[in-house]
């Protein structure tokens, strides 16, 4: 049987990078995504429907049709959460417990395994807060990969860039 991965996609611009991951991860393994709003806004989630051959989970209300939500049931089936993505506001929903959207809701009733691959403005990653959002994660048994440095989106060089798709693929080889 499949190993059943769910790919949390959040709204910064490395969304994009996160269309690859679910293309090399739909290759090996079984791929749920849940994607935040605002990633809605950067990549639709008929690209992702495509790539994993599933219906992409985007809000608590979408199906009506079982007792049980989606996102509550699928934290009993799934194997690993990837949020790749992970912008500094789902850092900080993590690390605090925050269940207001499908992807928190699902990440605060999962209790496997969890790889975060962050990506923001490197003054962002650098800040106290993210900072002491990420060890609080670390702490308890989330694992990381990346950022990376380099030239960021906004224009900015430093901490904060994405793993590449592959980089993070590799990554979840591992933790699989």
């Amino acid at each position: 049987m499949s190993k059943l991965i769910v790919l949390g996609v959040t709204g910064g611009i490395a969304a994009y990078k996160a269309a690859d991951l679910c293309s090399k991860l739909a290759k090996q393994y079984d791929v749920q995504v849940i994607m935040t709003e605002n990633a809605c806004r950067f990549v639709t989630p008929l690209t992702f429907r495509t790539l994993s051959r599933r219906p992409v989970i985007s809000t608590l209300w979408e199906d009506e049709t079982q007792w049980r939500p989606r996102h509550v049931a699928l934290a009993n089936e799934a194997d690993l959460l990837v949020v790749a993505p992970a912008t500094a506001n789902f850092l900080a929903k993590a690390a605090h417990g925050i269940a207001d959207d499908a992807l928190s809701t699902f990440a605060a009733a999962f209790n496997g395994t969890k790889l975060f691959a962050p990506a923001m403005n490197p003054e962002m990653w650098a800040n106290a807060a993210c900072r002491e959002n990420v060890e609080t994660l670390r702490r308890r048994g989330v694992n990381f990969a990346g950022p990376a440095a380099g030239h960021v989106a906004c224009g900015a060089d430093g901490t904060g860039r994405m793993l590449e798709a592959g980089e993070i693929a590799d990554c979840i080889r591992k933790l699989l």
